[in-house]
């Protein structure tokens, strides 16, 4: 499949397991799995790095196939929620980023270009999250709110 607002046709990427059984090789039962999640929660990791550090150190390829859940739906349950998802947050401080190269650099017109390509994956992106409920319907990104926040 292609990328969204490039050439390239991205083919790299890391094959899931085919069958969607828990792998014979973990030790850890599903009760402590969610335990490392919370606790991985809890010292400021987001899910994403969560789930590298259960592949990483424990051998643990997805939480899915042995808990039954994601790692989002654990920290649901535990309480320990995030007022915006984390991708959405990825582009808003992508975008951050790109506004304060901008701003010292006002001649960079490919950059001008990819903000504004950066900027309509956080409209569509968001107006998703409200649709599915995961942010408030009154949840606005503007380049400059989101430098003060």
């Amino acid at each position: 499949m292609g990328r969204l607002h490039s050439h390239r046709h991205g083919k790299s990427h890391s094959t899931r397991p085919i069958t969607p059984s828990a792998p014979t090789w973990v030790k850890q039962s599903p009760a402590e799995i969610e335990e490392l999640v919370v606790k991985y929660a809890k010292e400021g990791f987001t899910p994403s790095k969560i789930g590298i550090k259960l592949r990483d150190q424990y051998a643990i390829p997805i939480t899915r196939q042995i808990v039954k859940k994601s790692i989002t739906d654990i920290l649901e349950e535990k309480g320990i929620k995030t007022d915006m998802p984390e991708d959405l947050n990825n582009l808003v401080t992508k975008a951050l980023g790109l506004q304060k190269h901008l701003k010292e650099h006002r001649s960079d017109k490919r950059n001008v270009r990819s903000l504004e390509l950066l900027e309509a994956k956080v409209h569509r992106l968001s107006s998703y999250y409200k649709k599915m409920g995961k942010i408030p319907k009154t949840w606005k990104y503007k380049a400059v709110i989101a430098q003060l926040e």
